[in-house]
């Protein structure tokens, strides 16, 4: 257990986890009672205004890429959090107050998933990547993981305890103890002091497109990145709708508002053990991601064709587990192997394709519960997860040939990697999912079909440099021009430097 909790080592990141803890439990019981309140107290039922509710709280997200990633780069994190933070305190309390009176309509909700999509744009960003500023390199994706599990063990309490407040007090006292729950992570952001924050270069003068493009450009290079960025974007899309597909089964089944809370709390049970499971890896594996994406599509059709209650909440706990350990894997890898030059914008891309398909995704969603019945949003997820596992996998099979052959009467896997299965392994230059140079792990191989090394390994996964993207050339020719320490890149404008180990 020591090794899953060893970010916890950290003074900082300690003080961070226990005050953003808190304040997940209040999001998660707001969240709860504004798809609830759309759904039953300022609509008849009506599926696709949850769906318009989450299209509008989403889609800023991907809207404001180009400035979020950009001030996550250039601004102190901790700064911009205790704004964004502070501002999402105030549209809570404000909500509240307006439900609590009674003054509450349609239009208001729309407005407060509007305020809170444009303030969550620039705090998403800036919390994921400020856990880079709170830990030591090689902790970050162990710290990483803790996060997720953080988010979903108060998933685990805030539907749950949101479902017993709105029976008994109302949802409008939700929003408001939610607004007093912001004090716990504004106080620990202002007890943070030492922050492990590598260099990230001068600050220049660029446009907002102009800094986005680094971006772009990096993980235009990275197809490892690409192939992740796909799967996300399928599965945020169709197939993490929970809002929409959990308040139509449980009306579907003929539950209330208890019951709904309840769902969100299952899945949460499956999202913390995928969590936890992720803590426990030494470095995230893009094998896994790939995997979890297949599991997601499977288990949504399972669940799909559960004829009752309590047997299809039974299945959220496996897709909750699948789902958590894709985005957690996921989220883990492109912190890790991201330089920290363009870690913040490159999040940002991550966060838009995450959650940017939302109002592409949730509306239509929605419509189909509304015309063809809860069931179908859970049709519609599993189809978005066999859609990712197919790129996962034909991107395996294509780029690194990927192939199962018979040797002396037993089958072997190989790879670019490792095309010869009897060949030296200290002789292999690639992984299943990822050249080692990008790794960074010199002179290091581990076993056929990992992405990520093991305990003990002589190095960990590492940012792959700007500099090792933007230069053609092959590894081998720039090392023999320059040592390794600070080498220009080719790309004017990018501020490519060194950047250190960023994971384990």
């Amino acid at each position: 257990m020591a090794g899953t909790f060893r970010s916890l080592s950290q003074r900082d990141y300690r003080i961070w986890f226990g005050g953003a803890f808190v304040s997940n439990i209040g999001a998660w019981m707001q969240s709860t009672a504004q798809n609830w309140v759309v759904l039953t107290e300022l609509t008849n039922h009506n599926a696709s205004a949850v769906g318009a509710t989450m299209a509008l709280q989403f889609g800023p997200q991907l809207l404001l890429v180009p400035f979020s990633g950009a001030v996550a780069d250039r601004f102190d994190r901790r700064k911009v959090l205790l704004i964004t933070q502070s501002l999402l305190m105030l549209l809570a309390a404000g909500l509240g107050t307006l439900l609590v009176t009674g003054a509450a309509e349609l239009w208001h909700l729309y407005c407060f998933a509007l305020g809170l999509g444009i303030v969550n744009a620039f705090d998403t960003t800036s919390r994921q990547a400020f856990v880079s500023d709170l830990v030591e390199p090689d902790l970050l994706s162990n710290a990483v993981a803790l996060n997720a599990a953080s988010f979903n063990s108060a998933r685990l309490i805030g539907p749950a305890v949101a479902g017993v407040l709105i029976a008994i007090v109302g949802s409008g006292w939700v929003f408001l103890i939610n607004a007093v729950s912001f004090l716990a992570v504004l106080g620990a952001l202002l007890a943070i002091h030492t922050l492990h924050r590598g260099p990230r270069g001068p600050v220049q003068r660029e446009s907002q497109l102009k800094q986005l493009s680094a971006g772009v450009r990096y993980v235009r290079r990275r197809h490892d990145l690409l192939v992740i960025f796909i799967m996300v974007f399928l599965v945020g899309t169709f197939a993490m709708n929970f809002p929409v597909m959990s308040s139509t089964m449980a009306v579907e089944f003929g539950r209330g508002a208890g019951d709904y809370g309840l769902l969100s709390s299952i899945l949460a049970i499956g999202s913390l053990a995928g969590a936890l499971l992720s803590a426990r890896r030494p470095a995230a594996r893009m094998r896994v991601v790939i995997i979890a994406v297949g599991g997601i599509g499977v288990v949504s059709l399972i669940a799909a064709l559960m004829p009752s209650f309590w047997t299809f909440a039974a299945t959220l706990i496996f897709l909750g587990l699948a789902i958590s350990t894709m985005l957690t894997t996921a989220n883990g890898f492109v912190q890790t192997t991201t330089d920290p030059a363009v870690r913040g914008r490159v999040l940002a891309l991550y966060m838009a394709i995450l959650m940017g398909g939302t109002p592409i995704g949730a509306p239509l969603v929605g419509a189909a519960a509304d015309a063809l019945g809860a069931h179908s949003t859970l049709y519609i997820s599993a189809a978005a997860g066999f859609a990712a596992f197919a790129v996962g996998i034909g991107w395996l099979l294509t780029e690194r040939d990927l192939r199962l052959r018979r040797l002396d009467g037993e089958w072997v896997v190989t790879h670019a990697g490792r095309p010869d299965p009897e060949a030296d392994r200290d002789e292999q230059l690639e992984t299943l999912t990822a050249p080692i140079s990008v790794l960074r792990r010199p002179g290091h191989v581990v076993s056929t079909g990992e992405s990520a090394p093991q305990d003990g390994s002589p190095a960990s996964t590492g940012a792959m440099r700007l500099e090792e993207l933007f230069d053609s050339r092959p590894d081998q020719d720039r090392d023999a021009e320059a040592p390794e320490s600070d080498r220009p890149g080719d790309e004017p404008g990018d501020n490519p430097r060194r950047g250190g180990s960023a994971g384990s």
